[in-house]
């Protein structure tokens, strides 16, 4: 005779289970970042397995294998290529920003006089050139936190490359043994709620990309107006840059303002420097249309959501959660809507999909039965 638990056994048992699981995820809460950076990763190039996959019928390992391999190459291969280049910049960069300090050290030698009143201004300069020098120089007494630093760092590194890695090739058998959790009859629902989700992220990331498209061609056109050297290359890195909220467009202004204030204009009249006010207003002027409308209004058509609660959703993870919130909150809401939708209409005896009463979808992927399993 088959025993089964009772009702209130049941019930307690799952009361346990939800506090045992609560109280793990409040012990690894430290994990939980590095772990969404590698789904979100993962999800980012999922587009390129899924296009080996349908449409050149490669097997899912041999195309998560290629894409994950490649892009990692070339993230490694970035820096060996572009770091003497950046280097060099950079050096030039310390030249230019010494001989300009010089210039204004020079400026004022002499006490600036506006009537009968007299500002001696020469101690300006020597503390900001000793900020300068010491800021890229790490102290003695700081070398045992910066090697811990960098042992954690890279230690979260590895679990975030291992992460990816995984999800990127068993990500199929993952989400199947997931769903085979659930009881038999719910099974169905669940993998067309996955659908529903997927749908969802993917739409997230078409509209990402054409918000990428749009601020490149802005940020180019716009640049060029005004004489930028490098417009439209610079147009491309700040677009890309977008993806990186609050650290990406900062770099994008300080990368364009420091062009200007090295190159100057290739023909309005203006002086370098106030060729570099001009480039940083318009950027941030075109930063602030991106955040308050264009942002908003494109994401939230990609996800179906109002580009209200879009906005407010983005201002609120830059306060609260920083890059990788913001990186997640609008998917997130829609995610939530969907689920939320489905409970509502089982909850109450309503139809939880359009086609409801069509054949059951079931997911392509089972999971092997185990041994002795039927």
């Amino acid at each position: 005779m088959k025993r089964t638990w009772d009702s209130n056994f049941r019930y307690i048992v799952l009361t346990i289970l939800i506090i045992l699981a609560a109280l793990s995820l409040w012990y690894l809460r430290q994990a939980l970042q590095p772990l969404l950076t590698a789904a979100l990763v993962a999800y980012f190039l999922s587009p390129a397995v899924a296009f080996l996959t349908t449409r050149l019928k490669w097997k899912r390992k041999l195309a998560a294998n290629l894409v994950y391999f490649t892009v990692l190459a070339l993230v490694l291969a970035l820096p060996v290529t572009i770091l003497p280049s950046m280097l060099d910049e950079a050096q030039g960069i310390v030249t230019d920003l010494t001989t300009a300090l010089d210039g204004v050290q020079a400026a004022l030698a002499n006490p600036i006089k506006v009537g009968n009143l007299s500002a001696d201004l020469s101690g300006i300069i020597p503390p900001i050139r000793q900020n300068l020098s010491s800021g890229f120089v790490p102290k003695p007494e700081d070398a045992l936190y910066i090697l811990e630093g960098f042992s954690r760092n890279f230690l979260w590194t590895l679990v975030i490359l291992v992460t990816i890695y995984y999800l990127m090739t068993d990500w199929d058998r993952l989400r199947s043994a997931v769903i085979k959790l659930a009881p038999p009859d719910e099974q169905s629902d669940l993998y067309r709620l996955y659908l529903e989700i997927r749908k969802v992220w993917l739409g997230y990331l078409g509209g990402q990309i054409r918000l990428i498209v749009v601020l490149v061609l802005i940020y180019s056109v716009a640049w060029s107006l005004i004489g930028l050297p490098g417009a439209l290359l610079l147009g491309i890195l700040a677009g890309l840059l977008n993806l990186l909220p609050e650290i990406g467009p900062g770099f994008a202004a300080i990368l364009a303002t420091i062009v200007a204030l090295l190159e100057g204009s290739t023909y309005l009249p203006l002086s370098n420097l106030w060729f570099a006010v001009l480039t940083l207003g318009v950027y941030l002027l075109l930063n602030n249309v991106k955040t308050i409308w264009l942002q908003p209004r494109i994401l939230g058509q990609s996800v179906l959501l109002h580009e209200g609660v879009v906005f407010v959703a983005i201002v609120t993870a830059i306060m609260l959660q920083g890059v990788l919130g913001v990186l997640v909150v609008v998917p997130f809401l829609a995610t939530l809507g969907v689920v939320g939708r489905y409970l509502r209409n089982r909850l109450l005896g309503l139809p939880a999909f359009a086609d409801e009463d069509a054949a059951p979808v079931v997911d392509p992927q089972p999971v092997p039965a185990r041994a002795g399993e039927s």
